[in-house]
């Protein structure tokens, strides 16, 4: 019976070995799997198939539109929108497994297609094949094309997810899917608005590495999802500006293959820049596409050239020469200049007034519920602006017209810009206009110092930020910079762009301050912009710090029985020294005697 046993046993597995020889030297029609590898989503890529267990790809010889979308099809994705050729999603590594592939549109998998013998090609890997298709998955009302709500297919058309079990496991899947960069909230409670759509999926329930959201289980159909109930991400962006005057202007960069690279300019138009634009969340009227290095050269790779953009979603699936495949220098790195997706209105300068925002090619307010100096810094540095200077509430500067649309706005702090911030969504809320929120904004900022009291000045004037010429710069002139910003006015004017070459134009020249004023502009100066200086001779300031040491005594009286000089009593210190730090830049420290004791009893002194 053993021997039986072991002798079945020993068949079974003699099949299993046959059934796998055949399945991986044959043609492996169910065996093989297909990917897109290096796209902008995981439905876009270089592609390859695993045979004889090992990934390959495929050669670009008679790859066309007929092929590409029978890769579509079998991924699951939307219909191919482009058959890419010349290794356009990068070169692939290991064999490349098929050539001239003759697909007839109407089959489910690439390997049915007719094709010349696995493996029997010339190719390199400068001809490997990739697709473009319609994703199966879409983000709608986000601040860019890496956040909004969640939605995925349903019936022909379009439908939401419902927002139940939702958490950053399940976003970081659709971001990986939608070709962005890492999760960084994953949204519940209709963030992103309501939508007239059914649900099309609920209990979602990822464990993070799948590379789409159909493959996460999950319930559908959907019973009941109510329209407060919806799901939404925001996702790290994989493009950025760089050295603008705020966040959407400046020099354009693409994230691609672990590393932050440049656009070359050649070819680079208003329709390259309006996509880059619309893909930041900025607006895309009134775009100028700049050349030349105009925010300053760049480092790294120069990923993209030739770029020829239409109504692409993004740069990354704009026509190109390829990645990595160009001559430019960073001397012709692109960028561009948006309509920005935030303004101040009603100010007295371009640092100051009521804040709008741009959301569905609309400006509207933002409500002062909890709005406060975190969330007003935000606004100034995405402005281009200096240090807030104040939170303005109650309409301060006037009421706005339109949409509320964001409310319970709760910055950090630290980010880049204020739609980045918690807050309530974009939805109605209870607010109305005579809550609009404003900010005022310093126009004097010093930079490339060791902290925001040193380093080389600049103003804004007329828009524009520049630098101070050095000619009769002294402490005095100093003295009113560092009291302008907050710092402590003992200063040390600094000369021969002692902090490094600033940007812009020189604007001030022979400022001749007496020490009383209290900006920078209210000093005597030779005119605006009337300087033959050159940034050579940039003038910096260092607010210096001036320390006073306190000496005194605590006198505490003890409960009966009671020692201060046990915990309880190193307690008590320790919150009068929080309570000092909390109040203003003060610190609090006691001497400790070689016996241990801190406290000791006052002798009485005779009347």
């Amino acid at each position: 019976m053993c021997r039986n046993m072991m002798y079945s046993m020993w068949l079974v597995l003699l099949l299993i070995l046959l059934s796998y020889t055949v399945l991986s030297n044959g043609l492996p029609n169910t065996a093989a799997l297909v990917r897109l590898v290096n796209g902008s989503s995981s439905c876009s890529g270089r592609v390859e198939v695993f045979y004889n267990l090992q990934w390959g790809t495929v050669c670009h010889d008679d790859w066309d539109l007929d092929n590409a979308i029978v890769v579509c099809r079998e991924l699951g994705c939307g219909r191919a929108t482009e058959a890419k050729k010349n290794a356009y999603f990068g070169q692939g590594s290991g064999p490349i497994w098929m050539n001239k592939f003759h697909c007839v549109n109407t089959e489910n998998t690439l390997m049915t297609c007719q094709a010349d013998n696995w493996g029997s090609t010339s190719c390199g890997h400068d001809k490997d094949a990739g697709v473009i298709c319609e994703a199966k998955t879409q983000l709608v009302n986000g601040i860019n094309s890496c956040s909004g709500r969640v939605e995925v297919p349903y019936d022909g058309q379009w439908g939401t997810v419902c927002d139940n079990g939702w958490d950053l496991s399940d976003a970081a899947v659709v971001c990986r899917e939608m070709g962005c960069g890492d999760v960084i909230e994953a949204k519940t409670g209709s963030y992103f608005g309501h939508s007239s759509s059914l649900s099309s999926m609920d209990y979602v329930n990822c464990v993070g590495s799948e590379s789409t959201l159909s493959m996460c289980p999950s319930q559908t159909p959907v019973t009941f999802c109510s329209q407060s109930n919806l799901a939404g991400i925001f996702c790290h962006s994989l493009v950025r500006l760089v050295n603008g005057s705020n966040s959407c202007s400046g020099r354009v960069e693409v994230f691609y293959d672990g590393q932050w690279g440049t656009v070359c300019h050649d070819n680079w138009d208003d329709k390259d820049a309006a996509v880059v634009c619309r893909e930041l969340g900025c607006g895309s009227n009134g775009v100028l596409a700049n050349k030349d290095a105009y925010f300053g050269q760049g480092s790294g790779p120069v990923w993209l050239n030739g770029l020829d953009c239409d109504t692409d979603s993004s740069v990354r699936n704009c026509k190109s020469s390829g990645w990595g495949k160009q001559t430019c220098g960073h001397e012709k790195d692109a960028g561009v200049i948006c309509e920005p997706h935030i303004r101040l209105v009603n100010g007295i300068n371009s640092c100051s007034g009521r804040v709008e925002v741009l959301h569905n090619g609309t400006w509207g307010t933002v409500c002062d519920n909890g709005w406060d100096l975190s969330d007003a810094a935000v606004v100034c540095r995405e402005m281009g602006c200096g240090d807030v200077l104040e939170a303005k509430t109650g309409a301060y500067y006037g009421q706005g017209s339109g949409s509320v649309w964001m409310n319970d706005v709760m910055c950090n702090g630290s980010e880049s810009t204020l739609m980045s911030c918690t807050s309530a969504g974009w939805i109605t809320n209870t607010c109305t206009h005579n809550q609009d929120a404003g900010v005022s904004c310093r126009l004097i900022k010093l930079v490339n110092g060791l902290n925001r009291c040193s380093g080389t000045v600049q103003i804004l004037h007329a828009g524009q930020w520049g630098t101070v010429c050095h000619d009769n710069w002294d402490t005095t002139d100093a003295s009113v910079v560092c009291r302008e910003l907050g710092c402590n006015n003992h200063a040390e004017a600094m000369l021969n762009a002692y902090f490094g070459p600033g940007e812009g134009q020189t604007l001030m020249n022979n400022v001749q301050c007496t020490g009383e004023e209290s900006t920078l502009e209210d000093c005597a100066f030779g005119g605006w912009g009337n300087s033959p200086c050159g940034h050579e001779s940039d003038a910096g300031v260092i607010c210096k710090e001036v320390g006073v040491k306190l000496q005194f005594r605590i006198e505490v009286k003890p409960n009966p029985g009671d020692d201060p000089n046990n915990a309880d009593g190193k307690i008590y210190l320790e919150k009068i020294k929080e309570k000092l730090q909390a109040n203003g830049n003060f610190t609090l420290s006691w001497k400790t005697q070689p016996d241990g004791k801190i406290f000791y009893t006052r002798e009485k002194t005779a009347p």
